[in-house]
């Protein structure tokens, strides 16, 4: 499950705030600044222990220690951080620093998702999708990843898509599908334009329309690695160009083109 980084430039400002003379080593003014977040974490500061759960997590300054950050985490959780309770949840899931335990990652997530947070509401609803450490209850899923999708999240909204397109805790609908299929592919998420590709290409929920095929599978290709799932765009894109006019597929391309232009790839 995908951990949360530091607050608001809280990595940088400790590292770099460090007290000391400039003539100080950079280890030197490191050491300082992990000394004091150290000292305001055992005071009980629940930023403080979060931070330091990340320094931890991924060894910055630190020996790098997962069981540490875990009871670091855990403290800035129990004091009602939802960030500490998002990545407890995720500890717990992946069994990093704690034994894996799905009921302990449902509690974590589900503390961090009552407060809105979209990305426990969405691992939540995994959890329910998939009857790890909570009963299998589709509905329940659904309900859980339409708070995170409806927040924006990308992921949530693909699933969300998937759902309708299944009719799993949810009756099935293709129009509900495509609408967010659309915004999570609006987002860069490419499976999701894979799949706006293949409901355009089929006429499903929506007008049959081909030149909108060859659009989403062209930038869901360039979204993915190179896999079978990159083979799979480029493969439906080209049978899509087969059933346009070369102009058509010339203003396609060109639109494409500034699809690329204005959704730069992320590093």
């Amino acid at each position: 499950m995908r951990a949360r980084f530091l607050g608001p430039c809280m990595a940088l400002a400790l590292l770099a705030g460090a007290a000391g003379s400039p003539a100080q080593s950079a280890d030197s003014k490191s050491s300082q600044s992990i000394a004091a977040l150290r000292a305001n974490a055992e005071s009980g500061n629940a930023v403080a222990q979060y931070n330091l759960g990340i320094f931890y997590s991924h060894g910055w300054g630190i020996p790098q220690d997962y069981a540490q950050a875990a009871l670091w985490y855990r403290k800035a959780a129990e004091q009602g951080m939802s960030d500490a309770q998002y990545n407890l949840g995720g500890f717990y899931y992946d069994g990093h620093g704690v034994p894996q335990d799905y009921a302990q990652a449902a509690v974590w997530y589900r503390k961090a998702a009552e407060q809105g947070d979209a990305g426990a509401q969405y691992y939540l609803g995994i959890l329910y999708h998939n009857g790890q450490g909570v009963p299998k209850d589709d509905a329940k899923a659904v309900t859980w990843g339409r708070k995170a999708a409806e927040q924006g999240l990308a992921e949530a909204q693909f699933s969300l898509g998937v759902s309708y397109y299944g009719g799993e805790g949810v009756p099935q609908d293709y129009s509900q599908a495509v609408f967010w299929f659309r915004k999570a592919a609006e987002q860069g998420e490419a499976d999701a334009q894979f799949w706006l590709g293949v409901l355009y290409e089929s006429g499903t929920g929506l007008p049959q329309d081909y030149a909108e095929a060859y659009f989403w599978f062209d930038v869901a290709a360039a979204g993915n690695p190179p896999t079978a799932s990159a083979e799979a765009d480029v493969k439906n894109r080209d049978e899509a160009a087969s059933n346009l006019t070369k102009t058509v597929l010339l203003q396609t391309q060109e639109r494409a083109r500034k699809w690329f232009e204005d959704h730069p790839a992320k590093p």
